[in-house]
């Protein structure tokens, strides 16, 4: 629900960011409309596709080909899909290569990536914007694959996906979503599974609501650390009217602060109508005196917003997780932690 105070804090930002921020400027994000990709159907081929750090298992592709074609998919390896350059899946321009031919490949109708790591962001310039427009199909990760999601929506109105990847836990919970949405196209509300002790208490995957309220908006978020390495880059949507969501682990919590001080300084939380952040997994202080907390981190930045907003959905590096589709329209709700699709996420 939009508040006095919220809309006035808005123009207080955008008076702040008009003066102190020109340099974060709107140049190459996307002006075109939403677009959709088709739907997956049994029998489709999807790539694989390693365009962040490198895989030491060559097994973990068997695995991962595996997973798909039990999913009703057949599988294609990208061609430098075992490369290794350092701690990078091979170099840049080859990496690259591979998520260019896949989109530009009529057979493909979905690329995974096989694992996250770091590397991604390195691939932006790099990327086919006008071919991955002209041949829309599902693309799906989280971690590192954020730049990638995040980059190709804001460039080309792709609709993208922040869900598995080929090396993750692909229980019941995951493959539902998974085949829900990218299936059978379906129009879903997202909330925690109940996981009720003998006296009925949910004890596990709770929701602390921030901020009460309703609100609606394109959503559009990832990996925080991924993300903030891209401000001030041609990368990122516009934020306005946006539902953010966010995850995170192995960061100490003053670096959770540090990221949430970038993106308030860079005038994007101000422009958002609803904020989500899902697990911060193993997201501890390295301090033994005087940390803050990361209740008080959070809430000292998304509290003053005035905008409905909750920790703990079911999103990040977790293995029960939420497949987030970028880009659709949602409506969500604080109190109860759910996010409405409004619209299908596929064609």
């Amino acid at each position: 629900m939009i508040t006095d105070r919220r809309s006035a804090i808005k123009t207080l930002g955008a008076i702040a960011a008009a003066t102190l921020l020109p340099t974060i400027a709107a140049a190459g994000r996307s002006t075109q409309k939403t677009i959709f990709p088709p739907r997956l159907k049994p029998g489709d081929v999807c790539g694989l596709i390693n365009p962040a750090g490198a895989t030491f298992h060559p097994d973990d592709i068997n695995i991962a080909e595996e997973t798909l074609q039990a999913l009703g998919l057949r599988t294609k390896r990208g061609q430098h899909l075992l490369d290794r350059y350092g701690y990078l899946a091979g170099k840049d321009t080859d990496r690259a290569s591979d998520i260019n031919s896949m989109f530009a490949d009529p057979d493909v109708k979905a690329i995974i990536t096989v694992r996250g790591g770091w590397g991604c962001n390195r691939l932006l310039p790099l990327l086919d914007y006008k071919s991955i427009s002209k041949n829309p199909k599902i693309l799906m990760g989280y971690s590192d694959i954020t730049s990638l999601l995040i980059a190709i929506y804001a460039k080309t109105g792709l609709v993208t996906f922040h869900g598995p990847v080929g090396i993750s836990t692909w229980n019941d919970f995951t493959v539902e979503l998974v085949n829900r949405i990218l299936f059978k196209g379906s129009i879903l509300l997202m909330e925690n599974p109940e996981k009720r002790n003998n006296l009925g208490v949910q004890t596990d995957n709770r929701i602390r609501t921030i901020s009460a309220g309703t609100a609606e908006g394109r959503l559009v978020g990832g990996n925080l650390s991924v993300l903030t390495a891209m401000v001030g880059s041609p990368y990122l949507p516009d934020w306005k009217n946006k539902i953010l969501f966010i995850e995170e682990v192995r960061e100490d919590i003053y670096r959770i602060d540090r990221m949430l001080t970038q993106l308030k300084l860079a005038g994007i939380l101000e422009q958002l109508n609803g904020f989500i952040f899902g697990k911060c997994t193993k997201c501890n202080s390295s301090e033994t005196y005087g940390s803050l907390t990361l209740e008080e981190v959070i809430d000292d930045h998304i509290k003053p917003l005035g905008i409905p907003a909750w920790y703990g959905s079911m999103i990040g590096h977790i293995e029960d997780k939420f497949t987030v589709p970028l880009g659709v329209s949602v409506k969500i709700d604080a109190q109860t932690g759910t996010i409405q699709m409004l619209e299908a996420a596929v064609e």
